[in-house]
């Protein structure tokens, strides 16, 4: 069986195959996204997180929600 093929599988496989594809995708999307709308306090920060998110994409992305997000400028 590939596991291209969806013909055999239901409706709660077809979202949990979405789930697992999908949701790597829009996080890293949407840090990608956040990233270039945010101002750092040092330019140096942003391009480091910048090769983060895009070097380890997944991994890359949960570390800068959760942890880089905290070094822009407050206003």
């Amino acid at each position: 069986m590939s596991i291209l093929f969806l013909g055999n599988l239901g409706a709660t496989e077809i979202v949990i195959v979405l789930l697992i594809f999908l949701l790597p995708i829009v996080l890293w999307i949407f840090a990608i996204i956040d990233l270039i709308q945010r101002e750092f306090l040092d330019q140096t920060n942003k391009i480091v997180w910048a090769l983060v998110i895009l070097l380890i994409p997944f991994l890359g992305s949960i570390l800068y929600l959760l942890i880089g997000r905290k070094g822009e400028v407050r206003r």
